[in-house]
């Protein structure tokens, strides 16, 4: 099963969620959560190489992908994205389901499986540490930062029109951890074709810092909460090579003892080869880790 069930869409007050589906409803469901700017597309390549009897929905966030845009003049932040999943799985009825996020989507898993814990079986964080701390000497300025850099986001106009090859060589530009075939996926999710070339999907006021507030010890004390099984999986050239520079690593470090401490056995780390885009550049890598870990949970609760 390599093809697409089927496109969803679900209804909010600003307009709609949309997300795409792969396999039967009556599956193991997964809800799959891309990164920032990025969109459901990103997981085209790795769910194929997945179990194929689970049902797997990878979700659009508001103001990317095909989802609407919030209100005029209303502001992107982590907890809306947390709002967009509580609003998905609740219309789907799902009541136990596992999460497999990249990126800011695994920031947005961990927020759900902190405050939502008993509906989390597997939180799988691909180049992602669940968390985005802020140091609190700075949240004061970043607040302040945000609230004008989103003011004269807001206040632009019409959205710009490029070429197709225009477009791709600005996300390749802005995302260098893609390959052309990777950003080529995104794009055919992520773009509009519009008399003289094509538009961005995204809204463009998800630029601003969405990051909510919260410093190492609230992070911390969340996490503390979480009940799934935990896997991160770090590429070596994307966040584990920003650890290993100095870059996130007080954090970093922190941030996985403290899923160690919390959660023992149900926590795991690997490391594999590739950039922040590994999942979509050479899913196999990731693929190998996810479904043995899968089944390895499997086995030990069968034999519980």
């Amino acid at each position: 099963m390599t093809a697409l069930l089927k496109e969803l869409r679900f209804s909010v007050p600003w307009g709609h969620l949309a997300a795409k589906a792969w396999g039967s409803t009556d599956g193991r469901p997964f809800l799959c959560l891309h990164g920032w700017l990025d969109n459901a597309n990103t997981f085209d390549r790795l769910i194929p190489l997945l179990p194929q009897d689970n049902y797997y929905v990878a979700l659009d966030f508001s103001g990317h992908g095909f989802s609407s845009h919030l209100p005029k003049g209303m502001l992107y932040q982590h907890l809306d994205y947390v709002r967009d999943v509580y609003r998905v799985v609740t219309a789907l009825g799902w009541k136990k389901f596992s999460i497999l996020s990249h990126s800011m989507g695994g920031v947005v898993g961990g927020l759900f499986a902190s405050s939502f814990p008993e509906s989390v079986s597997h939180l799988f964080l691909l180049d992602s540490y669940g968390f985005f701390p802020i140091h609190p000497d700075l949240i004061q300025s970043k607040l302040k930062k945000t609230i004008k850099n989103f003011i004269n986001i807001d206040d632009t106009s019409k959205p710009k029109v490029y070429t197709y090859e225009g477009a791709l060589h600005r996300l390749l530009e802005a995302s260098f951890s893609l390959t052309p075939a990777s950003a080529k996926l995104l794009l055919q999710r992520g773009t509009t074709s519009v008399p003289g070339g094509v538009i961005f999907n995204r809204d463009i006021r998800v630029n601003a810092n969405n990051a909510f507030p919260l410093s190492i010890s609230n992070c911390l004390m969340i996490m503390k909460s979480i009940q799934a099984n935990v896997h991160v999986i770090l590429a070596k050239n994307g966040l584990d090579e920003e650890l290993s520079r100095g870059v996130y690593s007080e954090y970093g470090r922190i941030l996985m003892n403290g899923y160690q401490e919390c959660l023992k056995e149900r926590f795991q780390l690997s490391v594999v080869d590739g950039s922040h885009h590994v999942h979509m550049n050479e899913p196999e890598k990731v693929a190998e880790i996810i479904n043995h870990q899968l089944l390895k949970t499997s086995h030990l609760y069968s034999n519980l």
